[in-house]
């Protein structure tokens, strides 16, 4: 009589295990960015604010068309590299996954967007501003930063209006990003007037850049812009000081992070160095960005670098358009995610305009002392 009634309750808890598994939903996050190179810190950084935001979903126990769901991050390492990046994106789309946060850079995030694209699945970049990203037609490229006509504009006026440089010197490092936000700053410097006086180019896996500093020295420039990483931008900076150039330096949310000083190896003065990060907060909402940075360190034990909170709202942003549309099929809550206005998140409002860029996107201004980063401003 025992064994009987042993087996029966085997059986009903077989069936309750099963009926349980029947109404869990598992939702797959991917997530691309280099975690391995020269930038891999600022890859990692990327990769903690998915994993932040999955890990809370599943703490809160989110449902989506009445099923709860159980999110699951499938992360890959795209090294910087454009091959590379598009191959991530076609095993994350052989993967099965419902939408991908990243990349993390605009050289690998616009090719692999085609991959994303054909597959029908939802693609949301943190950081990725080089403007041909959104403007493929592609319905499924959104990103939560302002792209890179705003940023290097901004940047080039702000060295003419307000840095009052009258010789302006700039060098790229050939990637999407790196040229496209230097010739971006390029064409904000010359509506303002302002004189560019050498324009130079590298790599963005350079070290050595004896030749193209002493053909800028020659130029006597009063500032200098670095389209590019803040892995080449460190040791850029080092070597000018080793030149005896006094020139301020500006550059956007690539040489932007808190490694910086780090990177030049201490050469960096006081208020020399000018950059623009791609968002912003200010007033109260920077008490939620308060938070989110001290809920972080204690999570990973480590400072965020730059991107951290975008890919934390990203992650945020599409789950929610699930929720909203009942579903976590890309055709049915891509509509849905296209549609978002008025999300509130930790780097401010959000709301995708027809081409999947964010409305009314800021740009928060830097500059370094002491070696911390200060912000300067917030501008829209």
């Amino acid at each position: 009589m025992q064994v009987k009634f042993n087996v029966i309750v085997a059986a009903a808890a077989a069936l309750m295990a099963g009926s349980l598994q029947a109404q869990e939903l598992v939702v797959k996050i991917g997530h691309v960015g280099p975690t391995s190179g020269g930038i891999a810190h600022l890859g990692k950084d990327n990769e903690n604010g998915a994993r932040m935001a999955v890990d809370e979903l599943n703490a809160r126990g989110v449902t989506i068309g009445g099923k709860k769901a159980k999110f699951e991050l499938l992360a890959e390492d795209d090294g910087g590299d454009p091959k590379q990046g598009t191959a991530a994106a076609q095993k994350l789309v052989d993967s099965r996954v419902n939408g991908v946060v990243g990349h993390l850079n605009s050289g690998t995030s616009i090719p692999a967007s085609k991959v994303y694209s054909d597959a029908g699945i939802p693609q949301i970049s943190p950081s990725a501003t080089n403007p041909t990203y959104t403007r493929q037609g592609f319905k499924t490229t959104f990103r939560v930063v302002a792209d890179d006509v705003h940023l290097g504009g901004t940047l080039g006026r702000y060295a003419v209006d307000t840095l009052k440089g009258k010789s302006i010197a700039v060098i790229d490092d050939r990637t999407a990003y790196g040229q496209g936000v230097a010739d971006e700053f390029e064409k904000g410097v010359k509506a303002k007037g302002g004189k560019i006086v050498k324009r130079e180019f590298t790599n963005d896996k350079a070290t050595d850049f004896q030749a193209i500093l002493t053909a800028i020295k020659g130029a006597k420039p009063d500032i200098i812009f670095y389209g590019g990483m803040e892995a080449v931008a460190g040791p850029l900076i080092r070597q000018a000081k080793l030149l005896g150039i006094k020139a301020k330096f500006m550059g956007g949310d690539g040489i932007c992070s808190g490694e910086l000083p780090k990177l030049s190896g201490g050469a960096m003065e006081d208020g020399q160095v000018v950059c623009a990060e791609a968002g912003g907060v200010e007033g109260k909402a920077k008490e939620g960005m308060d938070k989110f940075k001290a809920d972080f360190k204690k999570k990973f034990n480590a400072d965020v670098q730059i991107y951290a909170p975008y890919v934390y709202d990203s992650v945020n942003v599409m789950v929610a358009a699930m929720v909203k549309a009942g579903s976590s099929d890309p055709a049915k809550y891509l509509p849905v995610l296209a549609k978002t206005e008025g999300y509130k998140g930790v780097t401010g409002t959000i709301g995708f305009d027809e081409k999947g860029d964010i409305r009314n996107g800021a740009l928060t201004l830097f500059t370094y002392k002491g070696g911390n980063r200060e912000q300067i401003a917030v501008v829209r």
